[in-house]
């Protein structure tokens, strides 16, 4: 696991077992805030001993950014710790949440020790606050990546973490075209100091609109692409000729599972379009 330091008393932390994928941590005298887990145990408890023990605090609050393992499963390490959410990610984590780590324990022993945890702190419209030790942490409804995505901004910083709202390729299959344009279109209004990824590297302030930009320019040139596709009536196998870079986006992010995901956007669009039973689609990855 990777920690970096963002600001005095922000810190973020990247796996390097899957996907760069990220979690935070604002740490008061009054205890921490932490904003999404790491999904192997090893690495969410190395997050528990920098907090609790290097730093003498307890963890007060955990928010899960949206349902999706990567980034819950390791909630349930903070075990005194009072868990925030969106309601919608509740009720997924109640449901499919619950089906998928029922998978995930019989086919790895990493995480056999895994329980779900459901959030005691639930949202549903405007803005929820957290406050504490003189932080304040304001999340917000952002679907788009999934129906239950929020992002949180620490306030005093303009310092936001946006989950996997932003990562370094868009990705909708668990979620809403219309609604991840809207939710992009609607960061463009705001000034952060920093972005925190969902998965990869820190957006600094001067490339924000920027970032945010050219993700939406993705977004609208699949669904322009394979909906050109659409309407001369091609099959799946025409969806071979949207590449990746063709759309704006480069391939190598993420040691090139962005490629992978890129696949599974315009499939999922494509199915979309052409009102194909869902279940013919590949699973989204967590």
């Amino acid at each position: 696991m990777l920690r970096e330091r963002v600001a005095n008393n922000v810190f973020i932390f990247t796996s390097e077992l899957y996907a760069q994928v990220t979690a935070g941590a604002i740490i008061t005298p009054a205890g921490a805030i932490v904003i999404d887990t790491l999904p192997f145990p090893v690495e969410t408890r190395q997050i528990v001993h920098f907090i609790e023990d290097r730093h003498g605090v307890p963890v007060r609050y955990v928010v899960n950014t949206h349902y999706h393992a990567d980034h819950t499963y390791g909630t349930c390490f903070f075990k005194h710790a009072q868990v925030v959410s969106h309601r919608i990610c509740r009720e997924l984590l109640d449901t499919r949440g619950r089906e998928s780590l029922e998978r995930t324990r019989h086919s790895s022993r990493d995480m056999a020790n895994i329980k779900l945890i459901l959030p005691d702190i639930v949202f549903d419209e405007g803005t929820m606050s957290l406050h504490l030790g003189g932080s304040t942490l304001e999340m917000w409804h952002a679907p788009g990546h999934s129906l239950d995505s929020i992002i949180c901004m620490v306030k005093e910083e303009r310092i936001l973490f946006a989950s996997d709202t932003l990562m370094p390729l868009p990705f909708l299959a668990d979620g809403n075209w219309d609604a991840y344009v809207k939710t992009l279109e609607d960061l463009l209004k705001q000034p952060f100091e920093n972005v925190i990824q969902g998965h990869g590297e820190v957006i600094l302030r001067g490339e924000v609109q920027e970032k945010v930009e050219e993700d939406l320019r993705y977004l609208r040139c699949v669904r322009d692409k394979v909906g050109e596709l659409v309407e001369r009536k091609q099959g799946l196998e025409a969806l071979d000729q949207i590449d990746i870079e063709d759309c704006g986006k480069s391939r190598i992010p993420l040691n090139g599972l962005v490629q992978q995901l890129h696949r599974t956007n315009i499939e999922t669009l494509y199915a979309s379009l052409t009102n194909e039973p869902e279940e013919t689609m590949p699973a989204p990855n967590p």
